[in-house]
């Protein structure tokens, strides 16, 4: 499984925790593992849970860089989608080190121009551009 597909079901993946206590993201896991659309190879699964175990670690700290570089702007505010590939992107840039920002930055405009609305790609951008 390459880079984008597993940044893709992190993001999917991701997105629950708007909408689901964080003590039953264990079961939303499953659940997201268990839906056809979502089935993947074993060690692709094993990528994509290691992953977002490591951004749900460090979430407060995510939400915390992003409230204090955007202005006029807060994660109350911003749209789930938006948020969520923020979310990712900000902890590609700050803590793995495997990715370059750069790369983290367009695969974040990529998202955004496939799963959220208009003006979504260039507020990402926007948003990413203070971490770069």
């Amino acid at each position: 499984m390459g880079r984008r597909e597993v940044r893709e079901q992190v993001f999917k993946l991701l997105f629950r925790v708007e909408f689901n206590p964080r003590e039953e993201m264990p079961q939303q896991e499953a659940f997201f593992f268990e839906d056809e659309e979502n089935k993947m190879a074993q060690e692709g699964c094993a990528e994509v849970t290691q992953k977002f175990n490591r951004i749900l670690e460090k979430l407060d700290d995510i939400d915390g860089e992003l409230n204090g570089r955007v202005q006029g702007w807060n994660t109350e505010r911003m749209g789930k989608v938006d948020l969520t590939i923020l979310r990712l992107a900000v902890y590609e840039i700050l803590y793995d080190e495997t990715i370059p920002t750069r790369v983290a930055i367009n695969e974040a405009v990529e998202l955004a121009k496939r799963y959220g609305q208009d003006s979504s790609s260039a507020f990402v951008n926007g948003v990413l551009a203070k971490f770069a």
